[in-house]
C-alpha cells in the first residue's frame, strides 16, 4: 500500500464511521455569543468559564504588554524568552497556590507531556486514570516508563496497582476536572494512597483552576491536596493559552535542566503573561463570576433532567449529553446550529466508542434567557 493509499484509505474510514474532524472558521467572538460561516450563534462550546477572554482589564494588560516589551519572547525561556513578565508571574502562581516553584509552558499539552518525559525511566510505572486527557496518555504512552490505567475515579483501582512491586518510583496521574465527562476526581483519597505506597500524584486541573476552590485556586485546593505535582492551564477560567507546573524546588530545577519541551520551546510572549497576571487577579477576585456560572449550571441541569437525553453526573460547567451514536449526534448539533445555538458533537476517539455526546459548557458570561433557549431546543430536537 502507497503512501497515498494509506492516507486515503484512514481518511475513508474516519467519514464512513461519522468521526471525521472539520476547523470551523471563527469570525469573531468567543464568549458568550460565536460568529461562524457568517452567522452568530448563542455559544455553547467554549471553555471561557469566567467570561475573562473578552475582559476589559484583561485585554488592556495585554496591549500596555505590548507596548513595553514588543509582540513576542524572542526565544526560548533558556536563551533571550524568560522576561520579569515571565518571572513575576511564576511567583505569583506559586503564592496563589501554595508551591515553591511555578514555570510556565506554552501549552497544557506541552506540559503534560514535558512532565513525564523528562521524570519517567525504564524501571517506573504510570497509574492513569483511563479517562485521563490524551495529552497525558500519549506523554505516558511515549515514555521509557510502564503505563498501567485504573477504572475511572476507582481509588481501590489505583491502590491495587500501588500494591504491585515495582524495582522504581511510581506516579499516579489524573485530572481534577474530567474534560469529557465533566466529573471530579476523589483527589483527597487519591493522594492518599499515594503517599502510603511513597508513590507521586500528578494533577491537571485545566478544567477546575479559576471555578474551584478558595479564589478558584482549583480543584486541589478545594479538597485540601497539595500534589507533588499540579498543572494548571490557561485556556479555560483564565481565558488565555500557556499553562504552569507547579513543584517543589528541586522538582523545578530538575525540569529547568532536562524537561526538553520547556528548554526548546520558544517562550509565550511577554504581553501574554501581563495578560496573564490581570486574568490571576479576575479570577482571585471573581467570587461574583464563580457564583453566576454555578446558577447558570443549576438552571441547566433542573431543566435538562426533563429532557430525553441522558444527562451525566456533573455539577462542573461541563454538562455532557450522552447519545451514543456518531451520526445522531452530528445530526442533533446541526439541528441545534440551525436554531442559533452552537454545542459540539463529541465522538470517539476523543470519547470511548458508543460514547458520543452533546458537549454542552456553560460559562458566567450566559444569561438565564440563553439557558432557558437552549434548553427549549433541546427538547424540540431530542424528542
Amino acid at each position: 500500500m502507497s503512501w497515498q493509499q494509506r492516507i486515503e484509505q484512514a481518511l475513508d474510514e474516519r467519514q464512513q464511521s461519522a468521526a471525521y474532524r472539520r476547523r470551523q472558521v471563527n469570525q469573531g467572538g468567543n464568549g458568550r455569543h460565536i460568529q461562524l460561516n457568517g452567522e452568530c450563534y448563542l455559544n455553547f462550546s467554549g471553555n471561557d468559564y469566567l467570561g475573562l477572554s473578552q475582559d476589559a482589564r484583561v485585554i488592556a494588560a495585554w496591549q500596555q504588554g505590548a507596548q513595553q516589551y514588543g509582540v513576542g519572547s524572542g526565544g526560548s525561556g533558556h536563551v533571550t524568552g524568560f522576561s520579569t513578565a515571565h518571572q513575576k508571574l511564576e511567583q505569583q502562581l506559586a503564592e496563589w497556590l501554595g508551591y515553591p516553584r511555578a514555570l510556565l509552558f506554552i501549552s497544557g499539552y506541552a506540559a503534560n507531556q514535558a512532565l513525564l518525559a523528562a521524570l519517567m525511566q525504564a524501571e517506573d510505572r504510570i497509574l492513569a486514570d483511563r479517562l485521563s486527557h490524551a495529552s497525558l496518555l500519549e506523554a505516558a504512552a511515549h515514555s521509557p516508563a510502564q503505563l498501567r490505567r485504573f477504572r475511572h475515579n476507582q481509588p481501590q483501582a489505583l491502590a491495587d496497582l500501588l500494591a504491585k512491586s515495582c524495582d522504581g518510583q511510581m506516579l499516579a496521574v489524573t485530572e481534577g476536572v474530567f474534560s469529557m465527562d465533566g466529573d471530579s476526581a476523589p483527589l483527597a483519597e487519591l493522594h492518599r494512597l499515594t503517599r502510603t505506597a511513597g508513590a507521586w500524584l500528578m494533577v491537571d486541573d485545566a478544567h477546575g483552576i479559576g471555578v474551584h476552590g478558595d479564589q478558584g485556586r482549583g480543584s486541589c485546593w478545594q479538597q485540601g491536596v497539595r500534589p507533588e505535582l499540579l498543572v494548571v492551564t490557561f485556556g479555560k477560567a483564565f481565558g488565555l493559552s500557556g499553562a504552569a507546573v507547579l513543584c517543589d524546588e528541586a522538582t523545578a530545577e530538575y525540569l529547568l535542566q532536562f524537561a526538553r519541551h520547556l528548554i526548546y520551546s520558544t517562550a509565550m510572549p511577554p504581553a501574554q503573561a501581563c495578560a496573564l497576571q490581570a486574568a490571576l487577579h479576575c479570577i482571585q477576585q471573581g467570587d461574583e463570576l464563580r457564583a453566576r456560572l454555578q446558577d447558570n449550571i443549576q438552571r441547566f441541569r433542573q431543566g435538562a433532567a426533563q429532557l430525553s437525553l441522558t444527562l451525566t453526573e456533573s455539577v462542573t460547567a461541563i454538562q455532557p449529553l450522552l447519545v451514543g451514536d456518531n451520526q445522531r449526534a452530528l445530526d442533533l448539533a446541526q439541528r441545534l446550529r440551525e436554531q442559533g445555538l452552537w454545542v459540539s458533537a463529541i465522538r470517539p476517539p476523543t470519547v470511548p466508542p458508543g460514547g458520543a455526546r452533546l458537549r454542552i459548557t456553560l460559562t458566567a458570561a450566559h444569561q438565564p434567557q440563553d439557558i432557558d433557549r437552549l434548553l427549549e431546543v433541546l427538547h424540540d430536537v431530542s424528542i
